[in-house]
């Protein structure tokens, strides 16, 4: 009987709940956020969103933390990782990535970060010694396909304006800026500190870079008088930080930062999907071939050796 056990394969790893309920409630959730960050960008300066987002997300990460009643002390090696990752994280990557907005619909945006795996995988392999499979590069590739369909697809639907290279640039910097921070959350330093702790101090710290970048280049606080404004930034905080990140981070300790970051693959589809239920969105062949091999090639990556770090019963009481 043991010997069965021991010989049997494992499900794919998108048919375990552990992995797929995390999966598919971050990709739900971050799916609607990009349309709520674009609402946002004409009624105040993209600093001072980013600051009161994570304002809320603070107090809400600290009780999440509390909930655990481990406390929240922290060595100066655990502060020193929870700064680099708020820094980077929620500091960086989001303010980077308000800007790209300005400049490019939601919807590129958010395909362009599902170009995430790249440089998660890459970083991965250099700091991380996280071996990348034949599978795992198999299945990118087919995905990288969909990613560009998707691409061209939001490029012809929805035709840029602005600063369109500036736009790019920001997104990428935002895209090696959370990637930076994968590869941080990854690294056996994080992942002795119980999780939300961890992101508890990451968000204190990342909010405070944000409320003094936007004090010195956007001027004083802008409060806008908005309900829809205010309703949104507590979504952003509370459902789409509080609840996701957590979750996300747990995937990337769980599967390793290249195979975490498929979820940015699924996060455009989701996102068109919720837009063809709520805006009328019709999907044309190129957004549904785009759609198919993305979706394919996160099959086939997933489906490669799951085995980046311990088992996850020896790290699941550092959540």
């Amino acid at each position: 009987m043991n010997g069965a056990l021991i010989g049997a394969k494992r499900p794919h790893a998108l048919l375990r709940p552990e992995i797929a309920v995390p999966f598919v409630l971050v990709a739900l959730i971050w799916g609607s956020t990009w349309f709520v960050i674009k609402d946002q960008l004409m009624a105040a300066p993209p600093s001072w969103s980013v600051t009161y987002r994570f304002a809320i997300a603070t107090i809400g990460m600290f009780a999440l933390a509390a909930m655990g009643g481990r406390g929240f002390r922290m060595t100066v090696s655990g502060h020193v990782i929870a700064f680099a990752i708020g820094i980077t994280q929620f500091f960086l990557n989001f303010n980077f990535v308000y800007r790209a907005e300005i400049h490019l619909t939601s919807g590129i945006v958010a395909v362009l970060f599902a170009f995430l795996i790249v440089p998660n995988a890459v970083l991965g392999l250099i700091f991380l010694e996280n071996r990348i499979t034949r599978r795992f590069m198999a299945g990118t590739m087919i995905a990288l396909a969909g990613i560009a369909l998707l691409l061209l697809h939001e490029a012809r639907e929805a035709p840029v304006t602005g600063l369109v290279g500036l736009g790019i640039l920001f997104a990428v910097l935002g895209i090696f800026s959370a990637s930076t921070a994968n590869i941080l959350q990854a690294t056996e330093t994080a992942r002795k500190r119980p999780l939300r702790v961890m992101l508890a101090w990451a968000m204190l710290w990342g909010t405070l870079a944000d409320a003094a970048f936007a004090w010195s280049f956007a001027g004083p606080p802008v409060f806008p008088s908005s309900l829809r404004y205010w309703g949104g930034v507590a979504y952003l905080g509370l459902v789409g930080s509080v609840i996701t990140f957590p979750l996300y981070f747990g995937l990337i300790r769980d599967l390793g930062p290249g195979r975490a970051a498929y979820n940015g693959v699924a996060v455009p589809i989701v996102a068109m999907a919720l837009s063809t239920v709520f805006e009328g969105y019709r999907w044309s062949w190129l957004a549904m071939a785009g759609g198919a091999l993305a979706l394919l090639g996160l099959v086939v990556a997933m489906r490669g050796r799951h085995a980046p770090y311990p088992a996850k019963s020896s790290i699941s009481p550092l959540r």
